[in-house]
């Protein structure tokens, strides 16, 4: 991870939300998401301020200064809120040098090129999620997730999380049969899929 360059799928993966985000009706965003304690509405507003957290760190800035939700944006202006964002963060991360520079992310304090690529699992995680709550309006891009699920598994191994109540993602659940690297990615951040009875 340390020679590679993640701007380019950081930029596919918030491409991939933009049009998923741009599905969204207005009686889906009161509804359930994977991530338990989100409705949709609230998943976006974390969306949106989660990708506001790491322009602010790309620009030198205390990303972690800025509230990981978005406040004040109506129910139809979810698509302008993350499209101005993720343009903001492909901005800050432009210049080769923030690879190298140290920043600090909630997880500690990393050279920038791992903390974006950080932010690429997050990112596609919560796609995942978003897509399941909208019911798969979309095909996903299936090697944004491998890379994600490289990540997880490097970042966020099964044993180191068994007591640690401080990570916001559970422990693994088990792969449902036939899952895509999606689901697979979604199982080991301990997502399940919604049910659809």
């Amino acid at each position: 991870m340390n020679a590679m360059d993640p701007r380019p799928l950081y930029a596919r993966a918030t491409e991939q939300i933009a049009a998923l985000v741009e599905t969204v009706r207005p009686e889906q965003l009161a509804g359930p998401t994977p991530c338990t304690e989100y409705d949709v509405r609230t998943l976006l507003s974390h969306m949106v301020g989660g990708t506001l957290r790491i322009a602010v760190t790309g620009e030198g800035g205390d990303g972690l200064a800025v509230h990981p939700f978005a406040e004040g944006v109506g129910d139809d202006g979810w698509p302008a809120a993350y499209d101005d964002v993720r343009t903001r963060v492909l901005k800050a991360w432009a210049d080769d040098a923030r690879l190298d520079a140290p920043v600090r992310v909630p997880w500690g304090e990393a050279p920038g090129r791992n903390a974006l690529a950080g932010y690429v699992m997050e990112a596609v995680t919560h796609t995942w999620d978003l897509s399941e709550a909208l019911g798969r309006p979309l095909e996903l891009d299936p090697e944004l997730a491998g890379f994600a699920l490289a990540i997880a598994h490097r970042v966020l191994p099964e044993r180191e999380r068994e007591n640690d109540t401080e990570l916001p993602f559970g422990s693994v659940v088990t792969t449902p049969e036939g899952a895509d690297t999606y689901g697979q990615l979604a199982a080991h951040l301990g997502r399940r899929p919604l049910s659809r009875a």
